[in-house]
Formats: structure tokens, sequence, C-alpha cells
């Protein structure tokens, strides 16, 4: 493939041979609607008719979300609306980039293979029960999050973390996760260790995690959030990673209205204690997406 095209220059081979200059850029654009935005941008480096496609408004609509407009609305403006000014290109570049909102504590952008809807929304944006007593909870800096700090847990006896996020979501089916890691983390001489001290309690009884969205939708699970028997080979399988947790997929239909999402995850069988949990933030995307780019939970 990449032979042939090197031979079809833009001024042709020389023999009479027809060469990629000679389509016509309209032809070039209905192609570039099947391509990904990635696939789009390298073969706009070929010749001008496929940069000049490259660059059609026509061609990056169709990769933006229909409500696209409801997602520049909650950039910072410092010329009214110039964002709704720029390229359907620009706006896609822009989009595909994480921007926080709700005080920096939830992150929206757009995948850049499809241009669908991400979200993802920290531990700070949450109730967490206990979360003012340093006894119980701390805030923890970290480098290994979307956000600046996480909520980790020393020890409770009623764990309860719940949320709530209204947007307008665009038409797809969603999944939500909670990113979840046991044991406390940090570094040391460079490398990363972790620390189980306080971990303890999530192999007696299973936390069960929930969500509901404002149309009727509901959906619930409940799992072991530590390993009953460690494997003697790979010790526990669970401990000193980060690991997404599915509580389960809603469908939006419309973005308008805007739908409202609650989630929550609890264990609040007080005849034992936990801890030792880092809680990083909830995610909400595309279920395939999910599927294709997951992090990796069990190696």
């Amino acid at each position: 493939m990449g032979a042939s095209l090197s031979l079809l220059t833009e001024h042709g081979s020389g023999n009479g041979c027809p060469s990629l200059g000679d389509i016509p850029e309209s032809c070039v654009a209905c192609v570039f609607l099947y391509l990904t935005p990635p696939e789009i941008c390298n073969l706009a480096r070929l010749n001008r008719a496929f940069r000049g496609a490259a660059s059609s408004d026509a061609v990056w609509e169709a990769k933006l979300p229909s409500n696209y407009h409801n997602l520049l609305d909650l950039l910072p403006r410092t010329d009214g609306d110039a964002h709704h000014k720029l390229s359907k290109k620009a706006i896609f570049a822009i989009l595909s980039r994480p921007h926080p909102f709700d005080d920096g504590n939830k992150e929206v952008w757009l995948d850049r293979f499809t241009g669908r809807v991400c979200m993802s929304i920290s531990a700070k944006a949450m109730s967490i029960t206990g979360i003012e007593d340093r006894r119980y909870w701390n805030w923890v800096p970290t480098e290994e999050s979307r956000f600046p700090v996480i909520a980790y847990l020393q020890q409770i006896w009623w764990f309860e973390v719940a949320g709530v996020v209204k947007f307008p979501f665009n038409p797809d089916v969603y999944t939500l996760s909670f990113r979840i890691h046991l044991g406390k983390f940090s570094k040391r001489l460079g490398r990363r260790v972790c620390n189980f001290e306080h971990t303890h309690g999530w192999d007696i009884k299973p936390v069960r995690f929930e969500l509901s969205t404002s149309d009727g939708q509901q959906a619930s699970t409940e799992c072991f959030l530590d390993d009953i028997e460690q494997d003697g080979a790979n010790g526990n399988q669970k401990r000193g990673r980060w690991i997404d947790y599915k509580v389960g997929e809603f469908i939006v239909s419309e973005s308008d209205p805007e739908t409202e999402v609650r989630f929550s995850m609890k264990q609040i069988d007080c005849t034992h204690s936990k801890g030792g949990l880092c809680i990083d933030s909830v995610s909400i995307i595309p279920s395939d997406l999910r599927v294709c780019r997951r992090r990796v939970f069990l190696k």
C-alpha cells in the first residue's frame, strides 16, 4: 500500500497513469466521511486535494456529535462566541482535549477516533460519608489521575460514596465505572511502592454499585474488592493497581432534555470495618469504547 501510494504523486508517475492529484477534492471528502480523524490527518499530507478535503467543514461536522455546541458552551470565552466561529476541524481538535467544568471536578472530551462524548468525575465531586473526618479519610495528591487529588480511606464502618451529574449527553449507550485502588501508593527513590497497612475488610462482604437515570433506567452489581484467597504464583491480583469497576450501562436517546445520572458504591454492614482504599473517579464513556480501550484489569 505504501509503495503504491508513493508512485501516485500529485503530478503522476510520468507514464500517463492517473495520479492522486487527479481525484477531485469532493470525491476525497466523500471517502473521508468513512475514515477516522487520525486517518484523515495522515492522508492530508499526500497532496493539495487531500489537504483541502481534510479541512472541509462538511467532513469534520460529520465527526462531531450533534450537540457539540453544548460542549463549546463549557469552554472559557475570551471573545464572546469565538469558539463557534472556528472551523469544524479546529472545533474537533479543541473538544478532543479534556475540558474541566464544575469547579474543575469534572472533565469532558471527545474520543479522538470516533468523536463520541466521554466524561470523568473526580471523587471531589462526590458525597463521601465521613470525608470531613481525617480519622477516616484523607485527600492525597497524585500524578496517577486526571485530577490533582484522590480520596484515601484509612478505616470506616459505614462506607458510602455517591454522586450525580446532569449533562446533555449525545445519544449513545454509555458505561459508568468507578476507578478504585486497594492500598496506598507513593514513590520512594523514584520507584512506585504500595502500602497495605490499612487494607482490610473488602473480602468479607461485597460492595454494592448502583446507578439510575432521570428517565427511570437502573443498574446495579455487587463485587468483592479484595481476593479472599491469594494466588500462590502471582499474589493478590486486586491490590496495588487501579481497577475500573463497571456499574452498568444506560441509554441516551436524545440530548435534550439533559440526562441526570446518579451513582453510588456502598458497603454499610457495620459488623466489620474496612479500609486501605483509594477512590479516584467515575468514568462515563460509550460502551464499545470501554471494550476497545479499557485499562488493563488483570494481566
